[in-house]
């Protein structure tokens, strides 16, 4: 059987603290966790099918989160930047005036507890990632380091894991993997995301970073994180977008995209 290594999303501060703050902790619990999921879509006896799940969320975060209003009065300006973007490509900020800080606070008493929970977690944790250049390098090796050590042929990535995953294969091309599959993934969104890659994009198109044999991405259709749902526009060498239902409550979680029936046929063939 193949080794797969797993790249997580947003929002896993508390796997670090649950661990006594320690990453190999956080990444062995978090790589459990996805076992039982995937198992959920791939059926017969359970067994282990993540070899690692590279886990950089204490990279990115000096402690918990704050949670409710608290976390959007103590973002910075990058993080309010990030949320006003958002907003505006799920049509809830078109005419955006004004300071960023007034319209997030405009935009929390018009969000549902789920979406806002979400936003709370994604700006500060996009906008750490992208605009502080040291935590971006320590993440990016983090994630190259953990699909070096395993030599895996899947690269499963979720969420921000999707952005971290591209810049580390990208990073170190002898990383050589069969299959990259991006969940909910949130790279080709524009002015928040897509432009601040790197590699940056050349005349508006990213590509398959060249050790990624076969990219595969799946996105559900209502996820407020993959904005657009397909990168197919934005890149050259993704080979098949889905577009999946998965559920109208938990449309964003790692649990619902690895047991969704949509992974099988891609990640069959790998598990022989």
């Amino acid at each position: 059987m193949a080794g797969i290594v797993g790249v997580h999303g947003i929002g896993k501060y508390d796997y670090y603290v649950n661990a006594g703050n320690s990453a190999s902790g956080a990444a062995e619990a978090m790589r459990l966790k996805w076992d039982r999921y995937l198992h959920a879509a791939l059926g017969g006896e359970p067994r282990p099918y993540f070899t690692e799940v590279a886990y950089f969320s204490h990279l990115l975060r000096d402690r918990a989160p704050e949670q409710g209003p608290t976390a959007f009065a103590a973002m910075g300006a990058d993080a309010h930047h990030v949320l006003a973007e958002w907003a505006r490509q799920r049509g809830w900020g078109e005419h955006v005036t004004g300071a960023l800080r007034t319209f997030t606070g405009w935009l929390l008493t018009r969000l549902d507890a789920r979406s806002a929970a979400f936003a709370g977690l994604f700006a500060p944790e996009v906008a750490a990632y992208l605009t502080d250049a040291v935590r971006r390098e320590r993440v990016r090796q983090a994630v190259a380091a953990t699909i070096r050590r395993n030599g895996p042929r899947v690269v499963v990535a979720h969420s921000l894991g999707s952005v971290v995953a591209y810049e580390a294969l990208w990073s170190d091309p002898t990383l050589q993997v069969d299959l990259l599959l991006t969940l909910g993934s949130p790279l080709g969104m524009r002015n928040v995301i897509f432009e601040r890659l790197l590699p940056a994009p050349v005349n508006g198109r990213g590509g398959r970073p060249p050790g990624v044999r076969r990219w595969v991405n799946i996105a559900d259709k209502d996820d407020i994180a993959a904005i657009p749902p397909d990168l197919c526009d934005s890149f050259t060498g993704v080979d098949v977008e889905e577009l999946v239902n998965l559920d109208w409550i938990d449309f964003h979680t790692a649990e619902k995209y690895l047991g969704c029936p949509a992974l099988d046929p891609h990640l069959r063939p790998f598990l022989v």
